[in-house]
C-alpha cells in the first residue's frame, strides 16, 4: 500500500466518522404523530352509483382560498384575539382546504345527484361553479370550541351576477385532546359541507 493511498484511506474514514456524529445531532423537524387526522363524509355517494351528467347538470368545486395560517397540516387554536398555536401532536393527512374541498365535492354529489368532476378533468365543463375561502378551521381555545367558516360563492357560465354565503358551524370540545378535536373539527365540517350541498341543490 503506498503512503498516498493510505492517506487517503484515513481520511475517508474520518469523514464518515464525522458524517455518523452529525446525524445523531441534526434534525429534520418533529417527529410526526403515529396517525394522521383526516375528514369522512357522513353523507357519502353510494357504493356502485352510476351517474350520466353533462355541462348544465355538474358542479365545479374549486378549492377554497386559505390564509396562511391554515396553509399548513397542522391543526390551528387561536389562543387569544390577536395570537394563534398550533396543537401539539396533531397532523392532518393533508391542507384543510384539500380535505375541505374533498368533503364538499363527496357531500354535494351525495346529497344533490350532480356529478363533481375532480379539478384536473376537462371531459366537463360545469356550467356551475362553487368557489369559496375557508376563514376558519380549528380550535377556539378560550371558547373551547371548534370553528368551521367557509365563505361560499356560486356563478354560472355566462352570467355576471355571483352569489355568496357564509357558512359557519361551531363544535363544543371537552379538552385539546388531539382525538377530541379532530373529531369535534369532522363534525363542523360535515354540518357545512351538508349546508353548502343544500344551497347547491336549490339552484
Amino acid at each position: 500500500m503506498t503512503a498516498k493511498f493510505a492517506t487517503l484511506l484515513a481520511r475517508t474514514a474520518l469523514i464518515g466518522a464525522a458524517s455518523l456524529s452529525l446525524a445523531g445531532c441534526i434534525s429534520f423537524g418533529p417527529k410526526p404523530p403515529p396517525t394522521l387526522m383526516s375528514l369522512h363524509a357522513i353523507t357519502p355517494v353510494a357504493a356502485g352509483a352510476v351517474r350520466t351528467s353533462d355541462d348544465a347538470h355538474a358542479v365545479n368545486v374549486m378549492m377554497p382560498s386559505a390564509p396562511p395560517t391554515l396553509v399548513t397540516q397542522r391543526v390551528m387554536v387561536q389562543a387569544g384575539p390577536n395570537s394563534i398555536a398550533y396543537l401539539k401532536d396533531a397532523l392532518w393527512a393533508a391542507t384543510p382546504a384539500v380535505l375541505m374541498r374533498g368533503l364538499l365535492a363527496e357531500t354535494i354529489e351525495a346529497k344533490t345527484g350532480r356529478f363533481v368532476p375532480e379539478t384536473r378533468f376537462t371531459g366537463i365543463q360545469p356550467d356551475l361553479r362553487l368557489s369559496g375561502s375557508l376563514v376558519a378551521f380549528g380550535l377556539d381555545g378560550p371558547g373551547k370550541a371548534v370553528i368551521v367558516t367557509y365563505d361560499g360563492n356560486i356563478a354560472r357560465s355566462g352570467s355576471d351576477r355571483i352569489e355568496t354565503r357564509r357558512f359557519t358551524a361551531r363544535v363544543p370540545v371537552s379538552s385539546e385532546e388531539p382525538q377530541i378535536v379532530g373529531m369535534a373539527l369532522d363534525q363542523a365540517a360535515n354540518q357545512v359541507a351538508g349546508e353548502v350541498a343544500d344551497w347547491i341543490g336549490s339552484h
